[in-house]
């Protein structure tokens, strides 16, 4: 853990205010909900909480099993990092998704592109991985845009076309599902 060195005082409802600073590092906008842990020594941590968090391992199989199936890099992401991920770029876990991936997901749409298009996005802020076709397609839990799933190549020779969007259409309603459940 890391010591931001700002101090708050709890108010007399017992509310303590989580500085801009942070919340915008960690894209915790009004409205987000948090989780609350705390420790043996007695420490209060908060956590960005994300639903889709949960399914985390469910999600893992379901990545692999569609990476196996097709050969393509699939990975699954909540808003704010990768929870999932199958294929040959597995570096991509736990990583933050970038600002574009991000907003994609919360105006819902579903991207197909190659690298040369301009609707092309990058998957995180740190994305130097050459991929030549991307289908980002959100996932919707009641109504509530929570997170995508993502299908990759680095093939030249592979153009993604109908047959990849419905894949990344099917896993994310599916998954999209089994949040409500």
């Amino acid at each position: 853990m890391k010591a931001t060195g700002i101090v708050r005082r709890i108010d007399d409802l017992g509310r303590v205010v989580v500085p801009k600073e942070i919340r915008r590092t960690l894209r915790i906008r009004e409205g987000d909900p948090l989780e609350i842990f705390t420790d043996r020594e007695g420490e209060i941590i908060l956590k960005k909480y994300s639903p889709i968090g949960e399914l985390g391992q469910f999600a893992k199989q379901y990545a692999d099993s569609m990476a196996q199936t097709t050969g393509y890099i699939v990975a699954i992401s909540d808003k704010d990092q990768f929870i999932a991920v199958a294929g040959s770029v597995k570096s991509l876990l736990s990583k933050g998704i970038s600002r574009e991936l991000e907003s994609a997901i919360n105006d819902r749409e579903t991207i197909i592109a190659s690298s040369d298009d301009k609707n092309f996005i990058r998957i995180t802020d740190e994305d130097e991985t050459e991929f030549t076709y991307q289908v980002i397609c959100p996932i919707i839990s009641e109504g509530d845009a929570i997170g995508s799933v993502i299908i990759l190549t680095k093939d030249p020779k592979v153009k993604f076309g109908d047959t990849e969007v419905k894949l990344a259409s099917t896993a994310a309603a599916f998954l999209g599902r089994q949040m409500e459940q």
